[in-house]
């Protein structure tokens, strides 16, 4: 169990044709992957299934826990198709948006989305194929809309529909995905990732379904779940900011600002977050970044993120090993810079008013001040480590956990080194097995000090009420 990163904040890869192999999970673990993505928009569940087989395999034979994401694919809005595959726009142009499901040319185009129509008005904007097209509404009936276009010259056949600053009465769970959701759950997966999440009602839901044997976590692409954001954060365990769809239906200028302030807010609210998309997306064709690239990682790092995600640089791209390997330095890399400690030290949250979490600022604080080598917890539910993650402590947090489980949902968090490990049934064994362990794993080397919390009486969640100072010897 030698498996230590060099750096804090944590690297998700999502998997698909480039990388379905065991023998290629195993490189991008050994290359720094902490937790693996099935993108269940894709895919047969035979196939979800035979790649959470290879993690586990991975995962067990090198004793460190391995994090699983699926991620469902939610109510995708799509054009229809056209009689020559696409159609040629020019800005001026006027062209109905219908139910009718023939096949559409320059004058009409199939919209199978009943709800679309029904809540457009004059005045509002409809966004197609990631938003190269633009038209404006100006006038509707009962079952269509009249649309002029205002940029974009091509649209072809099934393109992506965005409609900004509306909250569509669409249900964030369709039929799809409530299948795909409890074959996930029966394959054993650690988090679901819910798509298009508009309001908090939208994930009860899936929450429900879930019913504790997976976190669940919002993904943010409307702008109605930024304004919304506080109710939905309420209702979830996690957050994964899916920048490039929100992307398109906020302006870009305001990408930056929104990404700081949810990672912040998810930080101080003891959750693990994920900045995602297109953040090495030339590397799907090219072996290295481009330099704005680089700054992007590096950004949602200063930012304190829990983690950074890797799409089709992993799933489709032809140097998925290269792709891990550059986001492991780079976030080696800014972690290293002493701007970002000052970074991390001045924006520590405030104590919550609870014995708990006193204990887990004051061993942060211990910790720092006695140049300790980890910070050890004990926890059942997670929370501890949650709340010891929330400080981004400058040392390695190593979870000592009775549940599988909670260790392989940890690995999203930053900073934490979670181990499997037996029940304990007084502290002073917890003591003697946290020594163990930090010294095992290469977390802590003879002579070096670690600071520990727990609870007692000991293992009843929820009580973290003791720190120690414990020696390697």
């Amino acid at each position: 169990m030698s498996l230590i990163r060099k750096r804090q904040t944590k690297i998700v890869a999502t998997l698909g044709p480039a990388s379905n192999s065991e023998e290629m999970i195993e490189k991008l673990f050994l290359a720094g992957v902490d937790v693996f993505r099935l993108n269940f928009s894709h895919g047969k569940h035979e196939d979800h299934a035979e790649r959470v087989k290879s993690i586990r395999a991975v995962e067990k034979r090198h004793g460190r826990p391995i994090g699983i994401i699926a991620d469902l694919q939610g109510p995708k809005l799509r054009v229809g198709k056209f009689e020559h595959g696409h159609i040629e726009l020019k800005p001026g142009m006027k062209i109905r948006l219908d139910l009718d499901k023939a096949e559409g040319n320059e004058k009409r185009v199939n919209l199978p989305h009943p709800e679309i129509i029904v809540t457009l008005t004059p005045g509002a904007y409809i966004l197609c194929d990631d938003g190269k097209v633009r038209m404006k509404i100006v006038d509707k009936g009962s079952d269509f809309l009249m649309a002029e276009v205002v940029s974009g010259n091509k649209l072809s056949n099934n393109k992506g529909v965005n409609v900004p600053n509306v909250v569509l009465p669409i249900a964030a769970l369709t039929e799809k995905d409530r299948k795909d959701l409890a074959a996930a759950l029966d394959m054993g997966v650690d988090w679901i990732a819910q798509s298009f999440v508009q309001r908090p009602e939208d994930v009860a839901e899936a929450r429900k379904l879930i019913a504790g044997r997976a976190w669940l976590m919002a993904k943010i692409e409307k702008p109605s779940a930024i304004e919304m954001f506080d109710a939905i954060l309420d209702h979830v365990d996690g957050i994964m900011l899916a920048r490039g769809d929100l992307g398109v239906e906020i302006p870009p200028e305001d990408v930056p600002s929104v990404q700081k302030k949810v990672v912040r807010q998810v930080r101080y609210a003891g959750k693990p977050i994920i900045v995602a998309t297109q953040m090495l997306e030339s590397m799907i064709e090219n072996p290295a970044p481009t330099r704005a690239e680089a700054s992007d990682v590096a950004t949602a790092v200063y930012d304190g993120t829990d983690a950074v995600m890797l799409s089709a640089e992993t799933a489709a791209g032809q140097y998925p090993l290269e792709a891990v390997s550059i986001m492991d330095r780079i976030c080696h890399k800014v972690e290293s810079d002493e701007v970002y400690r000052r970074i991390m030290d001045t924006n520590h949250p405030d104590a919550e008013t609870e014995p708990g979490d006193a204990i887990t600022v004051a061993a942060c604080q211990v910790a720092q001040t006695i140049n300790a080598a980890c910070i050890t917890n004990y926890t059942s539910s997670g929370s501890t480590t949650l709340r010891t993650a929330r400080q981004r402590p400058p040392m390695p947090i190593l979870s000592l956990s009775h549940s599988q489980a909670t260790t392989r949902r940890l690995m999203l968090c930053y900073g934490v080194y979670a181990v499997f490990t037996e029940d304990k049934k007084t502290f002073g064994e917890a003591v003697a097995a946290a020594v163990e362990q930090a010294a095992v794993t290469g977390l802590a080397k003879k002579g070096q000090r670690l600071v520990m919390t727990a609870g007692v009486p000991f293992g009843t969640p929820g009580s973290t009420n003791i720190l120690r100072v414990a020696w390697v010897e």
